[in-house]
């Protein structure tokens, strides 16, 4: 298969357009929509059954669908966690909505997977296929220490329980690091009532991080990640969720307050990155 280098290592670094005695203007990246053409074949490793596909683009994708357990929260957190990583200039494919329509799926045999898809008719979410990619090996590939702790940092920030040696979610392609696999992240977001607590506290699950034996420097990384993490950044990635995934949340007025909520909490973990910070670094310590 061809690699569309111009779609899956897009730059999703916010647009800073300068205007004249104007404060710089940042618009978020923008987010393409395809359609879901065919199922190839599922990837049953994933708990929430994801599947790689084609669209009419005429390029594969690694689908994650709105009717699996989660949910669309879980679109939610890869949607944000995936677009905070890559403004933070970590690479990750490229995502995209993707729409399944209500035939797709029709003449699938797998009950579980017509289920599913019947479950997932609308608005879903894919990542740009890495062809040929490998699955990283913490025992073979070690990545030097400001990587490993930019990748702590931005973990312990999305409260990502989903990078251990077990399932790591980090490919090698090209003989480049890749981040995939964020929809454990945030999951303060299925609770909101106790929601506002958990953005000062650690980051417990650190502890279990598959890079963080070798993450050295995150002081340096917490300087350099909280300098680009603007509120304003913040916000301009929580506006790409769509309506349409904001509709199972009753504790919120309106999809405007849902969004809020999001930056709120993420805002306020970034202002209070050095309690995680110190959290990572307590657990680095007791373990090398």
């Amino acid at each position: 298969m061809l690699v569309r280098d111009r779609g899956s290592q897009r730059s999703a670094f916010f647009n800073l357009i300068c205007v004249p005695n104007m404060k710089q203007i940042i618009t978020p990246p923008e987010i393409r929509t395809v359609q879901v053409t065919r199922y190839i074949t599922p990837l049953r490793e994933g708990g929430s059954m994801p599947a790689i596909a084609e669209a009419d683009d005429m390029f594969m994708y690694v689908l994650k669908f709105r009717g699996a357990g989660q949910g669309t929260r879980a679109l939610i957190a890869e949607l944000v966690g995936g677009e905070i990583a890559r403004v933070l200039g970590f690479k990750v494919p490229e995502i995209v909505f993707a729409t399944l329509d209500p035939a797709f799926g029709r003449t699938e045999p797998d009950e579980e997977i017509q289920d599913l898809l019947k479950a997932s008719t609308g608005l879903n979410l894919a990542l740009h296929y890495l062809s040929g990619s490998i699955t990283f090996d913490p025992t073979v590939t070690f990545p030097d220490a400001k990587l490993a702790s930019g990748i702590v940092w931005l973990d312990s920030l999305l409260l990502n329980v989903d990078r251990t040696c077990r399932n790591t979610n980090m490919l090698l392609w090209h003989k480049e690091l890749w981040l995939i696999d964020h929809g454990a992240a945030l999951y303060f977001h299925h609770s909101w009532e106790q929601a506002a607590g958990k953005a000062l506290l650690p980051f417990v699950n650190i502890k279990d991080h598959v890079l963080l034996p070798l993450a050295s420097d995150l002081d340096a990384a917490d300087l350099a990640f909280r300098n680009i993490l603007t509120p304003e950044v913040i916000a301009g990635i929580v506006s790409l969720i769509p309506d349409d995934w904001l509709g199972e949340e009753p504790f919120f007025e309106n999809h405007q307050q849902h969004r809020d909520a999001y930056t709120q909490f993420l805002t306020a973990r970034v202002n209070n990155s050095s309690t995680f910070v110190k959290a990572a670094q307590d657990a680095r310590s007791a373990i090398i």
